[in-house]
């Protein structure tokens, strides 16, 4: 079975394995999710702790381009510099990504072909604002020097990827952090968050996007 094409509540596409079931973004508006847990409770408070700075941002699941797009938006719309990281170990097919229609919503469809037609495993400039490292490869073989501003955790569900909920996973996100930086994620289950602080992290239960009570930043203490 191919992979379904679903348009969510807010008017914005997500995609959804036929096999497992489970959606790269929410039913309930892939766009508000995001721009929810990613930009709103990660990017613009990364920010804030920031200024005056070149933030960096790191994803956890390219995915569908989305974070992505939306964090180029944002910096080219703040004039704040944004050097980008993402992993992914299993890109999606271009016939996926050009049926979702986040550049059309947004106002941005060749910044969002330009993102993913980028080479795969070095640095692109896809604007004075905003560059784009795409990385291949599962995050417990990562590794950097480098640390973080802002991780966006966007793994599919723990019932689905439990290997990427453990407290290995985060100690490693804990590492990769800037001091004062911070994580977030939609997933709020108690499980995750216990692993998350037995990693070091400081963890807050905050509201979540339509749809979902809860879900989580976490922040690596100064």
């Amino acid at each position: 079975m191919e992979t379904a094409l679903l348009l969510t509540a807010d008017g914005s596409h997500t995609l959804v394995d036929p096999t497992t079931g489970a959606s790269y973004h929410s039913k309930h508006g892939a766009i508000g999710e995001s721009q929810e847990v990613f930009i709103q409770a990660g990017l613009e408070q990364a920010l804030k702790r920031n200024p005056n700075q070149m933030l960096r941002v790191f994803e956890m699941g390219f995915g569908t381009g989305l974070n992505a797009l939306l964090t180029l938006q944002k910096a080219t719309e703040w004039k704040v510099p944004i050097a980008y990281t993402a992993i992914e170990l299993h890109p999606i097919p271009a016939m996926h990504y050009q049926a979702l229609n986040y550049g059309e919503q947004l106002g941005l469809e060749v910044a969002f072909q330009t993102l993913h037609d980028s080479p795969w495993n070095q640095v692109n400039t896809i604007n004075e604002w905003f560059s784009l490292r795409k990385v291949q490869n599962t995050l417990l073989d990562y590794q950097t020097d480098q640390t973080f501003h802002a991780i966006y955790f966007d793994a599919f569900h723990p019932e689905l990827q439990p290997e990427l909920w453990t407290q290995t996973v985060f100690e490693q996100c804990f590492q990769m952090l800037a001091p004062n930086g911070l994580l977030t994620t939609y997933c709020s289950k108690s499980i995750v968050r216990k692993n998350m602080m037995a990693a070091g992290l400081q963890v807050e239960k905050i509201p979540g996007p339509w749809g979902k009570r809860e879900m989580v930043r976490a922040n690596k203490p100064v």
